[in-house]
C-alpha cells in the first residue's frame, strides 16, 4: 500500500522531532511546516498566514499537529485550513498526554485540557477524519527522576523522594520513540479512523510506589518516601510558577486521581496501541530505567 504524504506542524518540538523521524522511517514522503528554510524537506508556511497553510496541506494526505502548550488554542487556524484544502485524510491534533476528556484536575492543566478537549467537538463537527492520540506521560519527562515531579530534570533521587498522595494510582509511561512509532503506524490504518489511539503498554502502567521499588532495586538502595497530601498539592500548584504549576497539576490528574488508567478502553470510541501493533517492540519501564545513570 502506498503510503500517504505526511505533513507535521511543530515537527521542532519535543515529540515532533520524534515523529519527523518515524514518519520518515516508516516510509512516508515527509514534510514539515517551517518559516524560513531549514535542513531536510521543509514547506515554507506559517500556522498565522492562512494561504501558506492551506497550500502546504494541500501538498498532504495526514496532517499532524505537535505544536506545544502556548500554541494548542492555535490549531483551529489548521482546522480551518484542512477544510478550505479539502484533500486532507486523516488530522492528528496536538493532543499527545491523557485522554482530554477523562482528565480530572486544577488549573492550569485543566484550563489546556480544556481547549484541547474543545478542539475535538470542533474537528468532530466539522466531520474531518482524525485520530486522537492519548500516549498518556512521556518516560523522558518523569522517569528520569522516577516520578518525582519536584525534581523534573535532576535526575534519580539520591536519598529522598516526593510522592503526591499515596502512590498507589496507576499510571502509564511511554518513551518518546515508541510514541512516535505507534502514531505513525496509526495513520493509514482504517482501524484508528475517527478514534481516540491510546497508548498502554500493559509492562508500563505502574503506580509510583512500583516505579520506586523497581529503581530501588536496580541502584541497590531504599528512598524515603516524602508523601504530599492533595491539600498541599493543591497549595502547591497555586505557588508555584511556569512550567511547575502545570507539572504539578498533571501530576495530580495522572499520580493522585489515576486518570490514564483507572477506566476501560471503550471499543466505540477507542483502540490500543498495542494489541493493534503487537510487532512494535516497545520500551518497558524496567529497561528505560536501566539505561539511567
Amino acid at each position: 500500500m502506498e503510503k500517504s504524504r505526511v505533513l507535521i506542524i511543530g515537527g521542532t518540538g519535543h515529540i515532533g522531532k520524534h515523529i519527523v523521524a518515524a514518519s520518515v522511517r516508516l516510509g512516508h514522503p515527509t514534510s514539515i511546516l517551517i518559516r524560513e528554510f531549514a535542513p531536510s524537506d521543509p514547506v515554507k508556511g506559517d500556522l498565522f498566514d492562512h494561504k501558506s497553510l492551506v497550500k502546504a496541506i494541500k501538498c498532504a494526505d495526514v496532517v499532524i499537529s505537535a505544536v506545544g502548550p502556548r500554541q494548542v488554542a492555535e490549531q483551529t487556524r489548521i482546522i480551518a485550513a484542512i477544510k478550505e484544502a479539502g484533500n486532507v485524510k486523516r488530522f492528528v491534533p496536538s493532543e499527545f498526554g491523557s485522554d482530554v476528556d477523562r482528565l480530572h484536575t486544577v488549573d492550569p492543566a485543566a484550563s489546556l485540557y480544556a481547549v484541547k478537549a474543545k478542539l475535538r467537538r470542533l474537528i468532530e463537527a466539522e466531520g474531518i477524519p482524525h485520530t486522537f492520540v492519548s500516549c498518556n506521560s512521556f518516560a523522558e519527562t518523569y522517569l528520569p527522576s522516577i516520578g518525582d515531579v519536584t525534581a523534573i530534570g535532576a535526575g534519580p533521587p539520591a536519598s529522598k523522594i516526593t510522592v503526591l498522595g499515596d502512590g498507589d494510582a496507576k499510571a502509564v509511561f511511554v518513551v518518546e520513540d515508541d510514541i512516535a512509532t505507534y502514531t505513525m503506524r496509526a495513520v493509514d490504518d482504517a482501524r484508528t479512523l475517527n478514534k481516540i489511539l491510546y497508548m498502554r503498554p500493559p509492562a508500563n502502567v505502574v503506580s509510583h510506589n512500583e516505579l520506586i521499588s523497581m529503581w530501588e532495586k536496580k541502584a541497590g538502595r531504599t528512598l524515603q518516601k516524602v508523601h504530599v497530601p492533595e491539600e498541599e498539592i493543591l497549595k502547591w500548584i497555586k505557588e508555584a510558577a511556569f512550567p511547575l504549576n502545570i507539572l504539578l497539576s498533571l501530576a495530580l490528574s495522572i499520580f493522585v486521581r489515576g486518570d490514564q488508567a483507572n477506566f476501560d478502553i471503550d471499543p466505540a470510541v477507542g483502540v490500543e496501541a498495542t494489541q493493534l501493533y503487537p510487532d512494535v517492540i516497545y520500551t518497558t519501564v524496567d529497561e528505560y530505567l536501566g539505561h539511567l545513570p
